[in-house]
């Protein structure tokens, strides 16, 4: 065994109440020059859902469903939960682990890929929570993205399929299937795999559901417009799609792992209600959630480290993050910060 003796849950945060939203916002972009009016515009999506992200309670239901799978594998790991912007704070987090006598411990961080914000930020709030607390902190090391993993690619293939079967279209009618991420600026993007991670993903998925007709998109872009993102965006392909005239759309976002804000907002409400209006018959895919597979896959993880193994899937080049991976310089200038909200 490798020593570790604690797993630690690292994900985004999200307010759960009307209350929470703008302190939550705050802690999202302190430090950098977001507009007041972004934070409220942002505001607004969360307040259409009382003001609460799905995305705390989604990690709960992960946490109980990953202490079931070590338990029936006999590993006896106790799991702590930090978020970077909302309660359980990761520093608070930390500190209780340090009380605890947790000496050291496993990261897993609720994003499969690797960009600034998804990868290198988590390894960043580590330190930072580490620094806070001081020299009882217990050592933690992240586990590099998970993207190519078989337990995640066969979760979002069944996933596709389920949708697939949701879609009622009729027999013989094309299907075209937009895999979507979070945006992220071309400039963060020309720093990190996160864009030939997201393809590889997508074949994979694409071929293991029977599809040929599939496109890498994106959403939730945020920032001035001047400023560069990946794209198309997944409101402008819609619009594509129907030009080109498609009929039948599943809308699978393999970027995400769970059904948090961005999918409920931008997917379900903006993208499902412009589908309507352009006619398009389109179906939205369910992330991995707590998915069999996915859960599996993370608990392999875990016991390919504690024995100090080779990860499985055969694409992974070393068991954790280089040094340099990731980097990201921030432009100073307004509205630039490149926050996931």
């Amino acid at each position: 065994m490798s020593g570790f003796d604690a797993v630690l849950l690292l994900s985004f945060g999200g307010p759960e109440g009307p209350e929470d939203v703008m302190p939550f916002l705050r802690n999202v972009v302190r430090g950098k020059n977001v507009p007041e009016e972004r934070l409220l515009s942002v505001a607004h999506h969360y307040q259409r859902f009382g003001g609460v992200s799905p995305i705390n309670e989604q990690n709960r239901c992960l946490i109980k469903a990953l202490k079931a799978e070590l338990d029936q594998h006999r590993l006896d790991l106790p799991i702590y939960w930090g978020n970077r912007n909302w309660h359980p704070m990761l520093e608070d987090t930390v500190a209780q682990m340090s009380r605890d006598g947790v000496k050291r411990a496993l990261a897993f961080a609720t994003s499969a890929y690797s960009s600034y914000s998804s990868c290198r930020q988590y390894i960043d709030d580590i330190e930072r929570a580490r620094f806070a607390v001081g020299i009882e902190a217990p050592q933690i090391e992240k586990i590099k993205p998970f993207y190519c993993h078989p337990g995640f690619i066969r979760a979002n293939i069944d996933r596709l399929k389920e949708a697939l079967s949701q879609l009622n279209a009729p027999a013989g009618d094309a299907v075209h299937v937009a895999f979507s991420a979070h945006s992220i600026p071309l400039s963060m993007a020309l720093g990190c795999r996160y864009q030939e991670q997201l393809t590889t993903v997508a074949e994979a998925v694409a071929n293991g559901a029977g599809i040929s007709d599939w496109k890498l998109v994106y959403q939730s872009r945020s920032g001035p417009a001047h400023v560069p993102w990946l794209e198309p965006d997944i409101n402008d392909h819609l619009r594509f799609l129907r030009v080109m005239g498609k009929q039948n759309v599943v809308v699978h976002p393999v970027g995400f792992i769970s059904d948090h804000m961005e999918v409920r907002y931008d997917l379900d409400t903006e993208a499902a209600s412009l589908a309507a209006k352009l006619g398009l018959n389109m179906v939205r895919a369910g992330t991995v959630g707590t998915h069999p597979s996915f859960v599996g896959m993370i608990r392999e993880l875990i016991v390919e480290h504690l024995e100090g193994g080779a990860l499985a899937g055969g694409c992974f080049e070393a068991t954790m993050c280089d040094p340099g991976c990731c980097l990201y310089q921030q432009d100073d200038a307004p509205g630039t910060a490149h926050t996931r909200i």
